[in-house]
């Protein structure tokens, strides 16, 4: 397992099913619920992300099927019958260096539950969903506490004697210290580690 920070390419499915910008509407909804995803992410040429059709796309035309609500643009992404013509674009995308945590905060600022992962020319690669995110919280214990005793408690100065236990990802650091100021300090590094729920100090001060 690779140390901290997990980067999307430990985490993304690399099989995708992806559509063409002529997939018919059927087409799209009977692929989405094939595989069981809520989106799609639309290709052209060479296999280059240029939108992302989703579940919310595709109700638009059930949403205004006899009204004639809503503003022009849902009105006409009602009518629509291709991928082109449905998709939400540009798509909201991820590179596969890119953090665990970056990921996931693209997910919450743009409100998408998976982002197509593009190389730096834009050609798809895979896809990252939100349960693909939750996976660094399935690492082992022992893994861990293996890493924050390597990466982060090793790295104190000599004499400061912390050790680290991790019971269902949640983090005891115990021992002592010089300066009760490196307690945020060391806890903020711990936290930082993939997998971590929570992180609980016990602490004497020399």
């Amino acid at each position: 397992m690779p140390e901290s920070p997990y980067t999307v390419s430990d985490v993304m499915t690399h099989t995708v099913v992806a559509v063409g910008s002529k997939a018919s509407f059927k087409e799209i909804v009977e692929l989405l619920a094939q595989w069981k995803v809520s989106a799609l992410p639309v290709l052209a040429g060479e296999g280059r992300v240029v939108g992302v059709v989703s579940e919310a796309d595709l109700l638009a035309k059930e949403e205004f099927r006899d009204t004639e609500r809503g503003d022009l643009a849902e009105r006409i992404k009602a009518s629509a019958l291709t991928a082109g013509d449905l998709m939400s674009t540009p798509a909201v995308t991820v590179h596969a260096d890119a953090t665990v945590a970056e990921a996931a905060r693209i997910m919450a600022h743009r409100h998408v539950k998976r982002l197509p992962v593009v190389d730096r020319a834009g050609l798809l690669q895979g896809v990252v969903s939100r349960s693909d995110l939750l996976k660094v919280f399935l690492r082992p214990d022992e893994e861990i506490a293996e890493e924050i005793q390597h990466s982060v408690l090793n790295l104190l100065p000599p004499g400061d004697t912390l050790k680290a236990s991790v019971t269902d990802g949640t983090v005891t650091i115990a021992g002592s210290l010089p300066d009760r100021g490196l307690v945020p300090v060391i806890a903020r590094a711990v936290r930082s580690v993939e997998g971590v729920v929570d992180v609980r100090l016990n602490v004497t001060y020399r």
